[in-house]
């Protein structure tokens, strides 16, 4: 099964599900290029991967550490701000 995403939430009484990695800032997985609000994503995104997309040491230590987890982030469901360039 592929991982699914969740959007982390700061409503009372909501866990992180099991087997589930936040991959948000700050952390050592999130897009480290922050999109203003109101802004077009795509942009942030496209630097993510520039920059990530030729570092196989990095890839390699994504995949190890993400493989078969679920991935949280503070972004919105409909976007594709972290999750899916993690998981490529």
């Amino acid at each position: 099964m592929p991982p699914q995403r969740i959007q982390r939430r700061r409503t009372k009484g909501w866990r992180k599900p099991p087997n589930t990695v936040c991959i948000g800032r700050p952390g050592p997985w999130g897009n480290p290029f922050k999109v203003p609000k109101g802004s077009d994503p795509a942009p942030y995104v496209a630097q993510f991967v520039a920059c990530f997309e030729h570092d196989m040491p990095y890839r390699e230590r994504v995949r190890r550490a993400l493989a078969g987890k679920d991935l949280a982030c503070w972004c919105n469901m409909a976007s594709q701000e972290r999750a899916p360039e993690n998981v490529r």
